[in-house]
């Protein structure tokens, strides 16, 4: 535990219980491990029981909003299955493998660019450009690490807990004219899309930049990313809005993410926790705002 860690803990002696169960020591209630998780991530009390603002709210959904169906659309195997069926297999990114473990992998039939993802995982991705120079030890233990990871255990979030762990190989995609792969991401509250976070310049310095559902700019900006000044409407933008709507039907909050692709839209995964329900929105009081949007009863 480092000197940061030690002062928090004295300072509040309950935090060392949330640091003792991060390393599997103990294994606290839900409700109580959120409560100490969201003010050492946020540094504020957690109002479960009296939920108001977006983070408060994505921490009332883990605990109370079960549903199996949801470990399936956040399984980034099963979800192309799932939307496939729902909106149709033209928009799903195709698959080229998918395996249990790295070493099944074999390079020599994959094509030259491809993409290497854990099935329960965000951040454990490799983007291969050129074959001959990928790293494979690297990629390994970068995939093998991700795939360890327990999201349930680290941030309560149940519905990962039912997922097998697996790796999935994809087909790598660019857009031709921008050289990048940009992610619409939209925010449906109880069914209907609100808002998009468009996440820009992936692979220099990550941008994030949110409109409302019509496309006006919103003066939104969260963590330490710049916005993307001058981003353009997305051409299949109310094709992808209609899209977003049939896969958030009946669901109180749910993040839907497309790419689109030389003038073709491609589904890229569902979220339901969203930076796990501790996003820094800037200003503040777009945490209070968006959580209005959000009926729970």
């Amino acid at each position: 535990m480092n000197c940061k860690k030690i002062l928090e803990c004295i300072k509040k002696p309950k935090m060392l219980l949330y640091y003792m169960d991060r390393l599997g020591l103990i294994r606290l209630d839900d409700k109580e491990y959120l409560k100490l998780q969201y003010e050492h991530k946020l540094g504020k009390k957690l109002d479960i029981d009296n939920p108001s603002t977006f983070n408060e709210k994505m921490q009332w959904l883990k605990l109370y909003d079960r549903n199996p169906e949801y470990s399936k659309m956040v399984d980034k195997y099963e979800a192309k299955k799932y939307a496939a069926n729902i909106i149709g297999k033209e928009y799903i990114i195709p698959t080229l493998g998918i395996y249990d473990n790295f070493d099944e992998i074999d390079f020599e039939k994959l094509p030259n660019q491809f993409v290497i993802k854990c099935t329960h995982d965000c951040g454990g991705i490799v983007i291969c450009k050129d074959k001959k120079s990928l790293n494979i030890r690297k990629a390994k233990k970068k995939i093998k690490k991700a795939q360890n990871k327990n999201y349930y255990y680290i941030n309560r979030e149940y519905i990962y807990n039912d997922i097998k762990p697996r790796i999935i190989v994809e087909e790598y995609m660019e857009e031709s004219t921008q050289k990048e792969l940009r992610d619409y991401k939209f925010f449906c509250i109880n069914g209907i899309p609100k808002m998009v976070l468009v996440c820009s310049n992936r692979y220099k310095k990550l941008k994030k930049t949110y409109f409302d559902i019509e496309w006006n700019k919103l003066d939104i900006t969260e963590g330490n990313c710049d916005i993307e000044k001058n981003l353009k409407k997305p051409i299949k933008f109310e094709e992808m809005k209609e899209l977003a709507k049939k896969l958030a039907k009946d669901i109180k909050f749910l993040r839907i993410d497309f790419y689109e692709v030389n003038g073709r839209i491609y589904f890229g995964e569902m979220t339901f926790y969203p930076q796990a329900g501790y996003e820094r929105f800037h200003p503040e009081e777009y945490d209070k705002i968006l959580g209005d949007w959000i009926r729970l009863y």
